[in-house]
């Protein structure tokens, strides 16, 4: 288990209960870890932070093996399935592919609200690092990323409930798919994951809701509103027939997908939940 802080990352062995320490404390970053995740294989792990960096950490040394410089403070990184790329989005309104065959940024999107998307795909490090704007000058911060498992369809999601959506089966060259509002004017989005079987999207929101999307259409297919404070995070089952959702009110829910309905509450927190994660062991 890999719990990202500021600004060190600390790995526990879950298999011991013994041992309540970390096994492994990896200190490079110098701000707050915002997004984390582990190589298929377990054979490293990836990391963004408020340092403005996305790291690659090889598991058997306390080092990174690679840096990638974001030029603004990272939200959120994605592994592609095929393991050869790492997406991420930082504050700046970037949402950048970096190459870890070559160790570069290969892709570089500028998310407008108000506009079509570009691409800037050579990264040109003498870009200003004040990030993309809007023809008003408005800035968008990216909240969240994600790619499907299949590789078909990537998105990007802002704080303020914009989510773009791409095919980046050309990873230099994302084609536009579409892009829509998640949740209403005046409210935060603050989570946003592909389901396992790439059929939907769930989006978490300060509204109290999390909102599923059928990927076919971009339709909303479903919102999910018995959570009485915001709703921080949510992930699905392996099989996508469930999803937890960790929220404000210092609970997280299990629904059923199919019904729409919660199966059960944990409760037991004394603060708000902010993230979660599922060890589903079915498959």
């Amino acid at each position: 288990l890999a719990a990202g802080g500021n600004p060190q990352i600390r790995l526990f062995e879950i298999n011991n209960t013994s041992n309540h320490n970390p096994v492994l404390t990896l200190e490079s970053h110098t701000g707050s870890v915002t997004s984390l995740g582990f190589q298929r294989d377990g054979r490293y792990l990836y990391s963004g932070s408020e340092d403005g960096t996305v790291k690659l950490w090889d598991l058997r040394s306390p080092t990174y093996s690679r840096s990638f410089d974001s030029r603004g403070p990272v939200n959120s990184v994605a592994l592609h399935p095929n393991q050869s790329s790492i997406i991420s989005g930082d504050q700046n309104g970037s949402v950048k592919v970096w190459d870890l065959g070559t160790s570069k940024c290969i892709n570089d999107l500028a998310l407008d609200v108000h506009q079509s998307l570009s691409n800037n795909n050579n990264c040109n490090e003498n870009d200003s690092a004040s990030g993309s704007t809007s023809p008003s000058g408005q800035r968008v911060s990216i909240q969240s990323v994600d790619i499907s498992e299949d590789g078909r369809t990537c998105i990007a999601a802002t704080n303020h409930a914009d989510v773009f959506v791409w095919d980046p089966t050309n990873a230099q060259e994302f084609k536009p798919i579409t892009k829509f509002r998640a949740h209403p004017i005046g409210t935060y989005l603050l989570k946003a994951r592909i389901s396992p079987d790439c059929r939907h999207l769930v989006t978490t929101s300060s509204d109290r809701t999390a909102r599923l999307w059928d990927t076919s259409t971009w339709d909303l297919s479903q919102t999910l509103a018995q959570h009485t404070k915001w709703v921080w995070d949510a992930v699905f089952s392996a099989d996508s027939s469930y999803l937890v959702t960790a929220s404000s009110d210092n609970s997280a829910r299990l629904w059923n997908l199919r019904t729409g309905d919660v199966v059960r509450q944990y409760n037991g927190h004394q603060t708000a939940v902010t993230c979660v994660a599922l060890n589903d062991s079915s498959t």
